[in-house]
């Protein structure tokens, strides 16, 4: 699903980001990404979903490869994934229905549909009754909630979540991330980039630091929520408690 090889990424202030990072995520993984300010995180996030492009290397998601694609592919490949923003980025003129609905109905998905969909992703994430409400009539933790409904409502194989608690409160944070974990059970690819340690322990999976532009460690952390540790990692204490 997503394949990076010796991939690096220097801003023309000459900034070197990332630093020829190789990793690959396969369908169906619950992937925290984590690390200090600065280390690369966002950098990495916007690699993904091409709002920046790799100066360097091999990127490959969804079978595209984003160092070959044209600026007008861009919009298509995020057609395939689901986005859920930090800042949110909810449209304020619009109701919540019209701001879960737009992502269908800018690929021409027929009204009937829509509909159905929006009211059913609304419900799952403990929005409905919310419809013609505006953005900023909902707190913190209901907008995040709203964001999530949007990046679900088109059934992305791949969700991306910049710091999808950031913003709200230790219950809400909660909430949301017990979501994302029953969205991954139902086969959805989850990667959240956080800065949330405690959340990261209790509810573990594959954990990839960045420090400095570089992966300095890449282990799964089991969990009550991802109690299984593939074959192959290494889930030793004293590495689980380093990669966090």
């Amino acid at each position: 699903m997503i394949h990076l090889e010796n991939v690096s990424k220097v801003y023309p202030n000459g900034t070197e980001a990332l630093k020829k990072l190789s990793l690959d995520i396969r369908p169906g993984e619950f992937v925290f990404v984590v690390g200090p300010s600065g280390a690369g995180k966002s950098t990495f996030l916007k690699l993904l979903i091409r709002e920046e492009k790799a100066s360097f290397g091999k990127l490959v998601v969804n079978g595209q490869d984003l160092m070959k694609m044209r600026k007008r592919k861009v919009p298509y490949l995020r057609r395939t994934m689901g986005i859920v923003f930090q800042d949110f980025r909810l449209i304020d003129k619009m109701t919540i229905y019209d701001n879960v609905a737009f992502a269908m109905r800018v690929i021409g998905t027929p009204e009937k549909a829509v509909k159905k969909r929006v009211k059913y992703v609304l419900k799952l994430v403990g929005l409905e009754g919310t419809e013609k409400r505006r953005p900023n009539e909902l707190s913190g933790g209901e907008q995040q909630r709203v964001s999530l409904a949007r990046a679900l409502v088109n059934n992305p194989e791949l969700l991306i979540a910049d710091e999808p608690t950031g913003n709200i409160d230790p219950e809400r944070s909660h909430e949301i991330m017990k979501m994302l974990v029953e969205i991954n059970k139902r086969g959805t690819t989850v990667i959240i980039v956080t800065h949330e340690h405690d959340l990261v322990k209790e509810f573990g999976g594959r954990v990839i630091r960045i420090a400095d532009g570089e992966i300095t460690h890449d282990a799964f952390l089991p969990s009550e929520y991802h109690p299984d540790t593939p074959k192959g990692t290494d889930d030793e204490d004293e590495t689980k408690e380093e990669t966090v």
